[in-house]
């Protein structure tokens, strides 16, 4: 299994596709559009994002993604919410408050799971993260996007990263196909939703996105 915890950031050759779900989608639908997704693209890791804090709806939702994921042998995270993680049988969890849960979240988890923080535009929360022990750190939004503060995680922080610190990096946010092409000597991984699931065919979406990486 390929995911963001497995794979040092010196070795990939390219980057690989961390999928990210949508806030919200429907459970009848979305498990079959994601399994017909990951049967024709290399997917190295899924994030369960979903906007919804209630409950039975994530644990439904990790529940019906995991039967998809788990087939495959794809990694499947939550985002920070470590206890479901657990209580499902996920993978790990993807921490969205930059370094400051990652040593609870591994303590509470386990060395085997994964653990990955999202640090916005900071090289230092990353760097903290990376310390405290998280298999990945995220930086963006990259693009136009929602995500964050507003601040942009520029190409050069990438660059720095990827030259300076062993710890995989995921760029995410407001991807292009521009900016993939110019963040693709510089990141492990490529942090994809929106990007795609937006379009009536995430497929065709999800190939010019990876057509720009070579």
């Amino acid at each position: 299994m390929s995911s963001p915890a497995d794979i040092p950031a010196d070795t990939a050759e390219q980057p690989q596709i961390y999928l990210i779900t949508p806030p919200s989608f429907e459970l009848g639908r979305f498990p079959e559009q994601l399994a017909r997704v990951l049967d024709t693209t290399e997917i190295a890791c899924v994030r369960l994002d979903l906007a919804s804090r209630d409950e039975d709806t994530l644990s439904r939702a990790g529940d019906a993604l995991r039967e998809v994921t788990i087939s495959r042998d794809v990694a499947l995270v939550i985002s920070d919410h470590q206890i479901l993680a657990e209580r499902l049988g996920l993978d790990g969890v993807h921490l969205t408050d930059a370094s400051k849960s990652v040593r609870t979240a591994r303590k509470a988890l386990g060395t085997d799971a994964i653990v990955g923080s999202f640090c916005g535009a900071s090289s230092h929360d990353g760097m903290t993260a990376g310390e405290a022990g998280a298999d990945y750190v995220s930086f963006g939004p990259v693009g136009t996007s929602g995500l964050g503060d507003g601040a942009t995680a520029e190409v050069d922080l990438f660059q720095w990263w990827s030259q300076m610190i062993e710890v995989p990096v995921v760029a995410e946010g407001g991807l292009t196909e521009d900016l993939v092409r110019t963040l693709a000597p510089h990141t492990d991984f490529f942090g994809i939703g929106d990007e795609i699931w937006r379009h009536e065919n995430p497929i065709d979406a999800l190939n010019t996105l990876c057509a720009a990486m070579l």
